[in-house]
């Protein structure tokens, strides 16, 4: 990708400029907090135009064959394989990923997500009879899809590929703070032959373009990304039209540690995974559920985690931790540490400000606390950053209180032996996604949320179902 780009949309198949009325905004490297380069950010005047694309082509690409679809996605994924590399490096630039991390997580799951849509797609039941129906699932129309900086290359591929499938067409708008992986996927999508105005990418704000293509009336369906607060925005925006809203939003997940279970183990695990990206995961394990009486080996297992935590430049292959996305964020998570230390939780690593050595870039230091009591600001709301608190329980039904003790249900955790009483655990969690002793990342698994963290689900074939509509032909005769 070049950095013209930055410059430039992706509308009607074609690399075009903005129209009149455009802002910019640099784009900062939250490491170095020098500049990458130059966003040209659009308007209501360019979605319009981007929505106008997508509709022209909505016709013939919705009537186009699965299987024609299907080969599209497997253009897109070859060349994706070939420019992982490259994909690697910008979403290290632009949100600070370790570089290991950005290469064998954050650019992995792009094409994660494509080998799963694809497999779903090839596996989907398109058309079906029931009695003397026939059932059918076709794309719901024109899609706004706006995606978060914090799993960039996830987000997108999440969305675009299985609308893809379903037959829909799109304008997607990425987060405007982390551009580079988005322009380098128009391009592959570009380079992959797909029909134009089938893809269309608008850079921009929330505000302007995210709400322009919410209350666009030629737009069908929106999916976004995001905080609870601008879903809920989002949401209103788009009533008006009565349009579908799918939303992945917020997450406050409880990871409850049972009487049975390895404890320093799963204090370990569930540690690293909460400082995993730099604690910028929608369903990261932030609230540790502890026996209250194992509440100072507990803390002791995670304050070694977070000294062991290499926190530092994300080039280096050692980095483990690399910084917040942007001084705004860096800010939030410093009051909210300040406000866990005045509500009176025991600060056991880490703590306000930067880690030692590190004078520049958006670090916050691996912070842990313990005593945290369900009241507490850091165990009600979403930190968003490399901060963990645990907290005691009495017994097992108390736990579990505790874990649905909030307006979230994005994802939950549990670990435990007696498989019997973790299942039972597990059932009364409620969460869209409940992880069960630290499984590997499954992609045909569906991921959203229960209450405030949203509605709709995505990921392989569970995404395409999101972005169908279901039509009967009634009395329709079976062959």
């Amino acid at each position: 990708m070049t950095h013209a780009r930055l410059g430039q949309f992706h509308i009607g198949g074609a690399w075009v400029a903005p129209l009149p009325g455009a802002g910019t905004m640099p784009v900062e490297n939250p490491a170095t907090e020098a500049t990458l380069g130059t966003l040209a950010l659009g308007t209501l005047a360019d979605a319009d135009v981007a929505v106008a694309a997508a509709r022209r082509a909505f016709p013939a690409w919705s009537a186009t064959p699965v299987g024609a679809r299907i080969d599209l996605l497997r253009r897109i994924a070859a060349l994706y394989r070939a420019r992982s590399e490259e994909i690697a490096q910008a979403i290290s630039a632009e949100m600070g990923a370790p570089i290991g991390f950005a290469r064998e997580a954050q650019a992995w799951a792009g094409i994660a997500h494509l080998e799963a849509t694809i497999t779903a797609a090839e596996r989907f039941v398109w058309e079906e009879y029931r009695s003397n129906s026939l059932i059918i699932r076709e794309g719901i129309g024109v899609c706004g899809l706006i995606t978060p900086w914090n799993w960039p290359m996830n987000q997108i591929v999440c969305k675009v590929a299985p609308a893809i499938a379903a037959g829909c067409t799109m304008v997607l708008k990425p987060s405007e703070i982390a551009p580079l992986s988005g322009l380098i996927w128009a391009e592959i999508m570009e380079e992959a032959g797909t029909p134009a105005g089938v893809f269309n990418l608008v850079n921009g704000t929330g505000p302007e373009v995210g709400q322009a293509l919410a209350r666009h009336p030629g737009v069908d369906m929106v999916s976004f990304t995001g905080s609870t607060q601008a879903g809920v925005q989002v949401a209103q925006t788009a009533a008006p039209t009565v349009k579908r809203v799918a939303q992945e939003l917020g997450g406050k997940s409880a990871n409850i540690i049972l009487p049975d279970a390895d404890l320093p183990r799963a204090v370990a695990e569930g540690t690293a995974a909460c400082f995993a990206n730099s604690g910028q995961s929608c369903d990261a394990p932030t609230r540790m559920l502890v026996p209250r009486a194992r509440m100072a080996e507990a803390a002791e297992v995670a304050a070694g985690v977070a000294a062991a935590t290499v926190t530092g430049d994300p080039r280096e292959a050692a980095t483990m931790l690399g910084p917040l996305v942007s001084r705004l964020q860096w800010e939030k998570v410093q009051r909210l540490i300040g406000a866990g230390i005045a509500e009176g939780a025991r600060l056991v690593a880490g703590g306000p400000g930067r880690p030692a050595g590190l004078d520049r870039g958006h670090y916050v230091r691996p912070t842990v606390f313990a005593e945290v009591t369900p009241g507490m600001t850091i165990a009600r709301e979403e930190v968003f950053g490399p901060v963990l608190s645990i907290l005691g329980y009495g017994d097992v039904d108390e736990a579990v209180a505790m874990a649905n003790d909030t307006v979230y249900g994005l994802a939950a955790y549990v670990q435990g032996t007696d498989m019997g009483q973790v299942s039972r655990v597990a059932r009364a969690m409620r969460a869209g996604q409940v992880q069960i002793n630290a499984p590997a990342w499954d992609l045909f698994a569906p991921f959203g949320g229960y209450g405030q963290s949203g509605n709709g689900r995505e990921y392989a074939d569970w995404g395409i179902h999101d972005f169908c509509e279901v039509k009967a032909l009634v009395g329709h005769p079976a062959p």
